[in-house]
C-alpha cells in the first residue's frame, strides 16, 4: 500500500468514525462514501474499528497508569471510561455486531476479540499474566466495573476488598 492509498484509507475511517458517533446506533456506517470501495465488507471495516479501539484503549490505560501505578485496575478502568468517551460510536458498533454478529466469521472474530481486550485489561490491571487461563474472566469483570463507573454507578464499595501495599508492589513490579 502506498502513502496515498494509506491516507486515503486513514480519511474514510475518520468520516467512518465521526459518522458513528453522530449516529449512536450500534450499525456499520457502510454507506459513507468510499467506504465499500477502500473497506469491501463489513468484516474488514469492522476489523479496522476493532484496531483503532484497542489502539486507543491501550493509549488511554499506558498514560492512566503513568499518573496511577499503584491503583492498577482503577487506573485500566478510567482507562476504559476515557476511551469509550473518545469513541462512542465505535464503541457501540462494537459491542452491537459482538451481541448479534452477521455470520460466523464475524461470530468468531469478535469472540476473538473481546478475548484479547478482556486478557489486556487484566494484565494491565495486574489480575493475571499472560498464561493465566482466567485472564479474559478477569478482563470481562474489570470491563463490567469500567461499564458501571461510566453509567455513574458506584462499583467500588465497602467490601469490595482492598489489596494491601505490599500486594499492590508486586503487581507493579510484575506488570
Amino acid at each position: 500500500m502506498t502513502w496515498k492509498p494509506f491516507h486515503h484509507r486513514g480519511e474514510i475511517l475518520r468520516s467512518v468514525i465521526a459518522t458513528a458517533d453522530g449516529r449512536r446506533d450500534g450499525n456499520l456506517p457502510m454507506d459513507v462514501d468510499g467506504v465499500t470501495a477502500t473497506f469491501g465488507d463489513e468484516l474488514t471495516l469492522l476489523a479496522a474499528l476493532q484496531l483503532k479501539w484497542h489502539t486507543r484503549l491501550a493509549g488511554h490505560i499506558e498514560r492512566q497508569l503513568m499518573t496511577q501505578p499503584l491503583g492498577l485496575e482503577r487506573a485500566v478502568v478510567t482507562a476504559w471510561g476515557e476511551a469509550a468517551d473518545e469513541l462512542p460510536g465505535v464503541r457501540d458498533i462494537l459491542d452491537h455486531y459482538a451481541a448479534d454478529p452477521l455470520d460466523d466469521a464475524m461470530a468468531n472474530a469478535m469472540v476473538k476479540a473481546r478475548g484479547k481486550e478482556h486478557t489486556l485489561l487484566a494484565l494491565m490491571a495486574g489480575q493475571a499474566n499472560v498464561q493465566d487461563a482466567t485472564a479474559a474472566r478477569s478482563g470481562a469483570r474489570i470491563e463490567a466495573t469500567a461499564r458501571h463507573a461510566r453509567l455513574g454507578v458506584p462499583t467500588l464499595t465497602a467490601a469490595t476488598p482492598r489489596q494491601s501495599l505490599l500486594e499492590r508492589l508486586k503487581a507493579v513490579v510484575a506488570a
